[in-house]
């Protein structure tokens, strides 16, 4: 049974799409937060989820900051990580220690459009068709392996709805692949 940690930063909407589903080889039994007044630590108060905030301007540094969330993820005994509207450049401490065991969700279609705002930078380049990508994570920013992709053609959306039917297709694809994952593992 592999123990799942899934880090996020804001809302948690699809930390309760994960959470929400059951699993046969894995486990969700932390979150990983970088900001106290999230709501996703409701959401993991609601699900009897223990939950860690890390800030990094309490810590001093990046590398003190990977550090200490490394510490708790060993504490834990965590086996993967799940990034889940995790708003922050994940660094060497945090790969070394995880290396190929570090998932995120991109709400565009890799290798276009990465960064924190690939939603509005795919809908403002004129993009006919926008999706959702799965991928590890490694140094270059959004640029590892891809896991899974899936996306829809826009007909006339404005930014809004094309930004809610990417989250509809985030709260479906992201723990499809994860039970993929845990299966194939």
């Amino acid at each position: 049974m592999k123990r799942i940690a899934i880090f996020a930063s804001g809302s948690g909407t699809n930390f309760e799409a994960l959470v929400n589903e059951k699993y046969k080889n894995g486990k969700i039994v932390l979150l990983v937060c970088d900001k106290p007044e999230a709501y996703v630590i409701e959401r993991a108060k609601n699900h009897n989820i223990p939950y860690a905030v890390f800030e990094l301007k309490k810590l001093g540094n990046k590398v003190a900051y990977e550090q200490a969330i490394v510490d708790k993820l060993k504490e834990e005994k965590i086996d993967l990580i799940l990034l889940a509207g995790y708003m922050k450049i994940v660094d060497e401490t945090l790969l070394n220690a995880y290396e190929g065991r570090i998932i995120n969700i991109h709400p565009a279609l890799l290798p276009s459009f990465k960064g924190a705002h690939g939603i509005a930078d795919a809908y403002n380049y004129g993009v006919k068709i926008m999706g959702v990508t799965i991928h590890y994570v490694n140094k270059e920013v959004d640029g590892g392996k891809i896991i899974a992709q899936d996306c829809f053609h826009l007909n006339g959306e404005t930014l809004d709805e094309a930004e809610a039917k990417i989250h509809q297709i985030e709260h479906k694809l992201f723990p499809k692949t994860l039970k993929k994952i845990l299966e194939e593992k």
